[in-house]
């Protein structure tokens, strides 16, 4: 542009100011702008409107969740089981988990006393479990880790502290760790189902000793179990017969269980009593139906006091807490009594606001069908009381049956799995988690 006389012309002091003015705010922009972009990113204290925080929930959404892979054979799936599980899913955002068929067990440890399908049943039904793997090998091979990978897209592989050792010697986990796709959890302390068979194996050793005809000491043993119709022993021959627990119960471990919250203001709240002893499928199955009548599962479990005088001295196999955890991991579950009372009161519905009280088909006993001494008799007389249909006809007693019936083989298998056992115990050192 040209100018007349080849200068352009000057400013007023007016123009000058309005120019200064402009520069000021242009610049100021850009400063509040680059200022506010930083706190979006990084969602300071100072984000005065939640954008840094929106920003990270994108970017965390959008990468791909953390899959982990824990496997088992879970047979009698005990709370030792579910902390496992728990603290796996812990270590990353989706848990998949195999569960070993009944022919990989029975090639590697003897037979299982559930079976696959059962076993199905209870592994689905926890709480911390995204997805099951049916018929998954014992040892994880080189082909079925690499399936893992690239098909179920795991990230790591998860076992605990205990060793997993082949029949041949080997380490079940060695490729995992080789791979450096290995992580090790902490085994839950004073719990086994080598234990827990071991108590049954030593009734019947006992019974042996006795000189019973065979028939009739199976048929005595199941008998001891169910109604306790039998005399009462330990190691020496005397005092109560009831399994010794190793398990050390803290507050933290049920709350480490727990949901964590209570009922809504109007939710529907379905409550079911029980032992709930050897915690198997057929407890899970009910409690699923259960939960499907309302919006909130309350789980009375009975004291051990209470389970003895109703099922004989012999029970419960596991104690109170090792039952409310057992129940407190199934995902139908809300919210547990733990040493609930044997009868229902108009106070207790009143107090956890009960709209309907249920009882399953196939149970230990038949109590609610009693004229006298029910102990359901005031959510019947109120109208709130009713009977479902079990899916599965398996007790507590069915599984004791089970095992008493296969002694034989069962001792085999939990000889050598004892040998193990001791092992793990002799050289055990602390371990970080929980």
């Amino acid at each position: 542009m040209s100018y007349p006389g080849g200068s352009p012309p000057l400013s007023s002091p007016s123009q000058n100011r309005a120019r200064l003015v402009t520069t000021c705010l242009a610049g100021g922009l850009v400063i509040g702008v680059s200022a506010l972009l930083g706190l979006y990113l990084s969602g300071g204290s100072n984000d005065p409107f939640g954008l840094g925080s929106r920003f990270r929930r994108r970017r965390k959404n959008s990468r791909r969740p953390v899959r982990v892979y824990m496997d088992g054979c879970f047979d009698m799936m005990h709370y030792g089981h579910c902390n496992a599980l728990r603290q796996a899913r812990a270590l990353g955002d989706e848990l998949v988990v195999g569960v070993v068929s009944d022919v990989e067990i029975i090639a590697n440890k003897g037979p299982p006393v559930t079976p696959l399908n059962e076993r199905m049943i209870m592994v689905r039904a926890m709480k911390w479990v995204d997805e099951v793997i049916p018929d998954a090998p014992y040892a994880i091979t080189e082909d079925f880790m690499r399936k893992l990978f690239d098909e179920y897209k795991i990230d790591y592989i998860i076992h605990g502290d205990d060793p997993c050792v082949l029949p041949d010697g080997t380490d079940a986990y060695e490729l995992a760790k080789e791979a450096g796709r290995y992580k090790q959890i902490k085994r839950t302390e004073g719990v086994s189902s080598t234990d827990i068979v071991g108590h049954m194996l030593l009734c019947v050793r006992e019974r042996s000793k006795s000189g019973t005809h065979k028939s009739q000491n199976h048929s005595s043993l199941q008998r001891q179990f169910s109604h306790g119709h039998s005399q009462k022993f330990e190691d020496g021959g005397s005092g109560s017969g009831t399994r010794v627990s190793h398990f050390l119960p803290t507050s933290r471990r049920i709350v480490q269980f727990s949901n964590g919250k209570g009922p809504g203001p109007d939710a529907r709240i379905i409550y079911i009593a029980g032992a709930f002893d050897l915690f198997h499928a057929g407890h899970v199955e009910i409690l699923r139906l259960a939960r499907g009548l309302g919006d909130f599962l309350l789980v009375g479990i009975h004291t051990d006091q209470t389970v003895s005088a109703c099922r004989g001295a012999h029970r419960p196999i596991m104690n109170l807490h090792e039952r409310s955890l057992s129940v407190l991991a199934c995902r139908h579950v809300d919210e547990v009594i733990i040493g609930a009372p044997w009868e229902v009161s108009k106070d207790m519905i009143t107090t956890f606001n009960i709209s309907l009280v249920v009882h399953g088909t196939v149970s230990e006993s038949n109590d609610f069908q009693k004229d006298e001494g029910n102990p359901y008799a005031v959510p019947i007389s109120m109208g709130i009381f009713e009977v479902l249909d079990s899916p599965l006809d398996i007790t507590t007693t069915t599984i004791i049956r089970r095992i008493v019936a296969n002694h034989e083989a069962y001792l085999k298998r939990n000889e050598k799995k004892a040998e193990s056992e001791r092992r793990y115990y002799e050289g055990k050192t602390f371990v970080s988690g929980d």
